[in-house]
């Protein structure tokens, strides 16, 4: 089946209609962005085979908010050498056509022909549904369902059967039919097609699951009387030794002894904390009297370090007061950087000279070159006046006598017409003969045209109305006025004689400008800013050549009569003469820093020398030393007896263990109150013991626990008579099942061969295998092993194209139609397995055609095939 022509209108969006023809019996490949209408062509396809023309389910197919619309699907397809045409319009006036070769079908009649064709169903009523759509369902993979196959693969189970069947005979029919059938019977008065009870069977599991549980129950509650009273009885005397003893008084006594151990424990712990404290403030006052006695002997050394700075800055300061050589050095380079200074000068002063004495001599070829300019420019300013007086004496309209020419065109084309229309009269009179023609006597041989009726009077006959024929000899005649009228007035307005004077009157104006031009441009060239300009100049660089000539004898005057140096030899003198003189001036500099520096330090440290000297020696700080080591003796005595006592408290608060005191408190508490508990637990306990067992005792336990026993061995033994027969038949038709499906391998032969060609494309040493329904299941790759389903989503999804092209090859060799429409898929692959699946696509469109609909077209430029851009064909109005 090879799909050539879709055509749609008035189809969801699709208004004004949408033509995609010229369809390759390969791969198609549509494209185009979300919301363009793909997914759009494909509900056409489906709608136009699916839905019945008269389903009132087919609202969805209209544009939005058109309620009058008439969806229309036109199809036109090959098949077995064989052209159909399909034209299908729904809702409104709907109707449905087929045309066959010629042969017409209409309605149902041609709906039931497609779906024969194609291998699918019409519902019954409603809207159609994938369980209707069979084959077509298998092979036209809508959006985002490319990975779900199994639904498809059951819908068209019995298609693809058939095609099996015609290619392989019908060897799933066999003579075991009829026992396979029969024990199948037998089994299911027994058994599920799951395998469970049912009947007498399952009535006899219940009846024996629900005997043993009573049975078991019975058993239990026996046992538990029996212990039941073993526990009255050890009760009974727990509860007795209980009251005698009272244990729990015992544990409240101890309790108290704990609470007064751990009182006093606390009280200790008060005073440790206290203690602590007191420790604390008499280490942080021995901290500061000891920071102030290590202050004071610092002092002590710091007077000898502060004689000696004394005694190293007045040493400094000698040495610095001895160098005088900085003074003279800096007065030598200053001496010689004015010589080097007056020599740059008199280098100045002849290069100076020089470049005046340069310049003098450009500025006087310059100046002759601008008079020989300013003469030639004269000469051409005199040419171009004359030009302009030329051209101003012959200037002419050209459009005006460009409409003269016209003009003149049509008043000889106008004679030529009148020579032709109008009606020309021709004599030849014998001598002495003559006749009369509009008043005018003619006479001997000539001819006139007349173009007005004219008279010819012949003596003693009469005369002869002569009317030229045609009446567009008038209007030509009062164009010729008209013409000459016009002609004549534009001359006049020229003021020329001619066309011939104005043409050279033309020709003399050309001339003039192209003189003009060439002028011009040679003036432009001998004076670009205009001859003004041009003598302007000339006087400033004459004056300019004045002022030079005049600086020139001024320097002459003054230079030296001495011989200078080269400019750049006394610039790199001074240069060398100002570095020196700089690095003279600089360790100058540094060199009075360094005394005023040195002395500045000298009278810094003899000062702080005599300030800490003079702290020192003062009575009143002695006697302060003699208090701060007083103080720190006694402190240090009271720390010794503070951290003493503080050390023995802290063993008797140790030896005492509160954290145990504590948790004895806490333990002997919950043992009290445990025990007291137990105590009453275990009275009530009795008393709900001795109830119980007074009613058990009325019920007669044991004789019902042995009648129940016996009635569930009864029913135990006929359970297990038909379950060894349900087992036996369930294995039986297992047995035949399996040599079933030996036979049923042959069907599935030719299905897997095609599978096996693709799936190595992409899984080289893979295997999937299908079931005796046709269905793709275990699939396996080396050491790997599981289910189609297993797979992840991408691989899923190629799978399940990879299984539709194999089905579609099994239909192709039982000569059924294939046709492959895939919306946007494959969009979970990787770029590996992506390649893969092009290769598989254009292999299988060797032998079906393939409508690819996608919005990526850039994954799809190596598939061999021109793309058709959907965008494109709405943009040509609706025809591709």
């Amino acid at each position: 089946m090879i799909l050539q022509r879709v055509r749609v209108e008035q189809f969801r969006q699709f208004r004004q209609g949408l033509e995609l023809d010229k369809l390759q019996s390969g791969i198609n490949l549509i494209h185009g962005p979300n919301e363009s209408g793909k997914s759009t062509l494909v509900r056409a396809i489906r709608a136009a085979f699916f839905e019945r023309y008269r389903s009132k389910s087919a609202e969805d197919l209209a544009p939005w908010g058109d309620t009058s619309a008439a969806p229309t699907v036109e199809l036109v397809f090959d098949h077995n050498g064989q052209r159909w045409q399909l034209d299908k319009r729904f809702l409104k006036r709907h109707r449905c056509d087929l045309l066959v070769d010629g042969v017409a079908f209409s309605g149902e009649d041609a709906e039931e022909k497609l779906a024969d064709l194609l291998g699918y169903q019409f519902p019954k009523k409603g809207a159609s549904k994938d369980e209707h759509w069979g084959i077509p369902g298998l092979l036209w993979v809508e959006q985002g369902t490319g990975q779900d196959i199994e639904k498809a693969v059951l819908h068209a189970g019995g298609h693809l059967k058939s095609a099996l069947n015609s290619l392989v005979g019908e060897v799933a029919s066999s003579g075991g039919d009829e026992i396979i059938q029969a024990v199948e019977q037998q089994r299911k008065e027994l058994l599920t097609s799951t395998g469970r009870p049912r009947g007498d069977y399952l009535d006899l599991a219940n009846t024996r699951e629900k005997l043993q549980q009573q049975v078991s129950e019975l058993q239990s509650r026996v046992e538990q009387y029996k212990a039941q009273v073993d526990r009255l009885g050890t009760l009974a005397s727990e509860h007795d030794r209980a009251n005698r003893e009272l244990p729990w008084e015992e544990a409240r006594r101890g309790m108290q002894h704990a609470e007064v151990k751990y009182r006093e424990v606390e009280a200790l712990q008060e005073q440790q904390v206290r203690g602590m404290d007191s420790l604390k403030q008499l280490q942080q006052n021995l901290s500061l009297l000891q920071q102030s006695q290590a202050h004071w002997r610092s002092q002590n050394e710091q007077l000898e370090l502060r004689h000696q700075s004394y005694q190293k800055a007045k040493k400094q300061l000698e040495e610095e007061l001895a160098s005088p050589e900085c003074a003279k050095a800096v007065e030598t380079a200053r001496a010689q950087y004015e010589l080097a200074k007056e020599a740059v000068q008199q280098a100045h002063l002849r290069d100076k000279r020089e470049r005046l004495q340069k310049d003098c001599a450009k500025l006087e070829a310059e100046l002759e070159k601008l008079n020989q300019s300013q003469n030639k420019a004269k000469s051409v300013q005199e040419s171009l006046e004359s030009a302009r007086t030329l051209k101003k004496e012959n200037y002419i309209d050209v459009g005006a006598l460009r409409q003269l020419k016209q003009n003149q065109r049509e008043l000889d084309d106008v004679n030529i017409r009148i020579q032709t229309v109008a009606t020309r009269v021709v004599w030849n009179l014998p001598k002495g003969k003559s006749l009369t023609l509009d008043g005018l006597s003619i006479e001997g041989q000539g001819d006139k045209l007349l173009l007005e009726t004219g008279v010819l009077a012949i003596p003693e006959l009469g005369e002869i109305s002569i009317q030229p024929g045609g009446d567009d000899l008038a209007s030509l005649n009062r164009r010729l006025e008209q013409l000459k009228h016009a002609v004549a007035q534009q001359l006049a307005e020229l003021a020329v004689e001619s066309i011939e004077a104005a043409d050279l009157k033309q020709s003399r104006l050309q001339d003039a400008q192209a003189q003009i031009q060439r002028f011009d441009e040679l003036l432009k060239s001998l004076a670009p800013n205009g001859v003004e300009q041009l003598n302007l100049v000339s006087a400033e660089v004459e004056a300019e050549l004045l002022a030079r000539t005049t600086d020139l004898n001024n320097i002459a005057a003054e230079a030296s009569s001495g011989a200078a140096k080269p400019l750049h030899v006394a610039e790199a003198e001074l240069k060398q003469a100002e570095v020196r003189l700089t690095e003279a001036e600089a360790k100058h500099k540094n060199h009075e820093a360094k005394v005023l520096k040195a002395r500045h330090a000298c009278d810094a440290a003899h000062t702080e020398w005599q300030r800490v000297k003079g702290e020192l020696n003062n009575p009143e700080r002695q006697q302060q030393a003699e208090q701060l080591t007083r103080d720190i003796a006694t402190a240090e005595a009271q720390k010794a007896e503070l951290e003493s006592s503080l050390k023995a408290r802290e063993n008797r608060i140790s030896e005492a263990r509160p954290e145990l005191l504590k948790q004895d408190i806490e333990r002997y508490r919950a043992s009290a109150e445990h025990q007291e508990k137990a105590h009453q637990n275990r009275a009530l306990e009795l008393s709900e013991i001795r109830a119980k067992l007074e009613v058990w005792g009325a019920e007669g336990l044991e004789e019902q626990c042995n009648e129940q026993a016996a009635e569930f061995e009864h029913v135990n033994r006929r359970y297990q008579e038909l379950d060894r027969r349900a087992k036996a038949l369930d294995l039986l038709l297992t047995l035949l099942k399996e040599k079933r499906q030996a036979l049923t391998r042959r069907l599935q032969a030719p299905l897997q061969k095609h599978l096996d060609h693709y799936l190595t494309v992409l899984f080289p040493e893979a295997n999937l295998e299908v079931d005796e329904n046709l269905m793709p299941g275990r699939f396996s790759r080396g050491s790997e092993l599981g289910e189609m389903a297993e797979l992840s989503f991408g691989a899923r999804e190629q799978m399940g194209l990879i299984s539709r092209l194999a089905y579609a090859d099994l239909l192709q060799e039982a000569g059924r139609p294939t046709l492959i429409i895939l919306d946007d898929t494959l969009v979970h692959s990787d770029a590996e397995r992506m390649n893969g699946m092009k290769r598989i696509l254009f292999d299988a469109a060797n032998r079906h055609q393939i409508l690819l609909f996608t919005c990526h077209p850039e994954k799809w430029r190596d598939l061999g095939v021109e793309p058709r851009d959907l965008e494109a064909l709405k943009l040509k109005g609706g025809f591709g």
